[in-house]
């Protein structure tokens, strides 16, 4: 099984300066790529077997990641 990736690099490609702009001068911003980045190795650990969690529990982390992600991509907007 082929797991995608979900980290910001292949979520917003052509947003890689601002991405970097925005985690050097917002700590707002770099809180919640933090954040994101946790989940999402997370999320990747527990698909690939490393962790073991029930559905449940991957089915949360999945959903937080992805409020993350809209966040993220809303201050990218702006």
């Amino acid at each position: 099984m082929s797991i995608d990736p979900h980290d910001l690099a292949h979520e917003f490609p052509a947003l890689h300066d601002k991405i970097q702009a925005l985690k050097a001068s917002n700590a707002h911003f770099q809180r919640l790529t933090q954040r994101y980045e946790e989940l999402n190795k997370e999320v990747v650990q527990i698909e690939e077997g490393v962790r073991a969690v029930d559905d449940q529990h991957l089915e949360t982390l999945k959903k937080e990641r992805l409020q993350l992600k809209d966040q993220l991509a809303a201050m990218l907007a702006a």
